[in-house]
């Protein structure tokens, strides 16, 4: 997991093949406009996701890990809140995985509530679990979640 703002994203380019164009996308967008469900960058490489609403607060949202993609959940307007645990440290699972739609779900506590500042992002690697929207429900959040595909 890793937490920092939009204007360091350069640091991170030489991480994962893929980090340079949704990094490039990100700050080059004018991601306040953007309407979803799905919006493509790169074809299945990279793709962003537009999730908007009230948080869903820390008991309502699902702890969720991916195998195939990288997440990088950007806030744009509202603080998210959001459940980190490394995987390997989970042991409660509620639906396992589904190759459809990339995703393990889980009931376990995360370790850790990390506040995701408008401007900033986190990048969950597939090693880490993650409860995106759990902000409070009277907080309003709009953020985009860029996907990049793990296998470049």
């Amino acid at each position: 997991m890793l937490l920092d703002t939009l204007a360091n994203a350069d640091r991170y380019a030489a991480l994962h093949p893929g980090f340079r164009r949704a990094f490039e996308w990100l700050n080059s967008t004018d991601l306040g406009s953007l309407e979803g469900p799905r919006i493509e960058v790169d074809g299945e490489r990279i793709f962003a996701v537009v999730a908007a609403g009230p948080g869903r607060g820390q008991a309502g949202c699902k702890r969720e890990a991916h195998n195939h993609y990288i997440d990088i959940q950007v806030a744009i307007r509202g603080t998210d809140l959001i459940g980190w645990s490394p995987r390997d440290a989970c042991r409660s699972v509620t639906q396992p995985y589904d190759s459809a739609k990339d995703v393990e779900l889980f009931a376990d506590e995360p370790a850790a509530w990390v506040a995701v500042s408008p401007g900033c992002f986190a990048v969950y690697w597939p090693e880490d679990t993650h409860a995106p929207m759990g902000a409070d429900p009277t907080i309003e959040l709009f953020k985009v979640v860029v996907k990049v595909k793990v296998a470049w």
